[in-house]
């Protein structure tokens, strides 16, 4: 999260325009490790994330974090939130917020102006019927408090309900807002997915699974499989996994930040979608990062099957960390990528 909006955030506490409690939890939803932190009572904050780097950052540093599937949220009467982008899941956090605190409590939020910052307050005052705003460093951050009269509990349980996970492809794909590609296949996968030869056997690993469709077109064409076992980063997806995954086979699922978690396990082959993005800017590193962590994950014969945009810069490090490697498919703006025989650190 850019630094410009923690900044923004803490402006309403320091001007006075919100008021810090002199007691009780001050929670923290979709919280990211930043200075503004060190501005709030470390023994009172209370955090919640389920993006895995995130929530492990958190921890590393002290703060009491949630569990990521937590859904009693402490009564707090002032709960932080930066929104996510995707305004179904915004939506969900902004009416599990106002729905545990207690009346009078002070929800504070903070959009960038190029996200839609008047939009995600007008979509708050619509649940809660007041707002208040302030703007600074080209972000708006915008509260609304607590009462019952106004507070619009009907719509609050719809919003939360239509975070649910849902079948947004019948038969194929299990999803819920916010996730990746969350209301169709991604062409990217889907391209993986048909590229993928139906003679690979053993056990494999999808790296970044997200919903579950490329392990469950494996398992499915892939009569020589043993067994697919997922990594994803995003806790919210896992329950999507569970569903798009059911019937098809033998798999596991794991909340993993794979860049920064060793894995004891070796895999015939792995597959991967990598994300390339980290917030708003494009981040090669992290495609680069997860290529790293599945040269480690394979046996010394094994194959990693990947697909990216084609743009992307991922060849130099496909040579650095494998023997061979071969573009297979090349179209739509996407590439296909098989890498063999992983090199092994001397």
């Amino acid at each position: 999260m850019d630094d410009i909006v923690f900044q923004t955030l803490n402006l309403a506490l320091e001007d006075g325009a919100v008021s810090l409690p002199a007691d009780g939890p001050v929670l923290f939803l979709r919280a990211a490790l930043s200075p503004f932190l060190t501005q709030l009572p470390r023994d009172r904050v209370v955090c919640h994330q389920s993006f895995k780097p995130d929530h492990d950052a958190l921890k590393a540093a002290g703060y009491n974090v949630l569990a990521p599937d937590e859904t009693e949220l402490p009564a707090a009467q002032l709960t932080l939130l930066l929104p996510p982008r995707q305004k179904d899941e915004a939506k969900a956090l902004y009416a599990r917020a106002m729905l545990a605190m207690p009346e009078g409590g002070v929800l504070l939020c903070c959009v960038p102006n190029t996200l839609g910052s008047k939009t995600a307050e007008k979509t708050l005052r619509e649940l809660t019927g007041n707002t208040e705003a302030l703007s600074k460093h080209k972000c708006r951050a915008f509260w609304a408090i607590k009462n019952s009269e106004t507070f619009n509990t009907a719509l609050a349980e719809e919003w939360l309900a239509n975070d649910a996970p849902r079948e947004v492809v019948p038969g194929e794909l299990w999803s819920r807002p916010g996730l990746f590609s969350r209301d169709r296949v991604d062409a990217g996968s889907e391209l993986l997915a048909d590229s993928i030869p139906e003679t690979i056997k053993g056990r494999g690993a999808d790296f970044g699974a997200g919903q579950g469709y490329i392990a469950r077109q494996v398992l499915l064409n892939c009569p020589k499989v043993e067994s697919m076992t997922l990594y994803e980063a995003e806790h919210r997806a896992l329950s999507c996994i569970e569903k798009t995954m059911d019937g098809v086979g033998e798999y596991t699922a794991h909340w993993t930040d794979i860049p920064n978690s060793p894995l004891n396990e070796r895999f015939n082959f792995i597959v991967m979608n990598p994300p390339f993005h980290v917030g708003r800017a494009d981040a090669a590193s992290l495609g680069q990062d997860f290529i790293r962590a599945a040269s480690r994950a394979l046996k010394p014969a094994g194959q990693l099957y990947m697909v990216a945009n084609r743009h992307l810069p991922y060849e130099v490090i496909l040579s650095a960390v494998f023997k061979n490697h071969d573009m297979i498919e090349d179209t739509g703006g996407y590439k296909v990528i098989v890498a063999e025989r992983p090199k092994r650190a001397k």
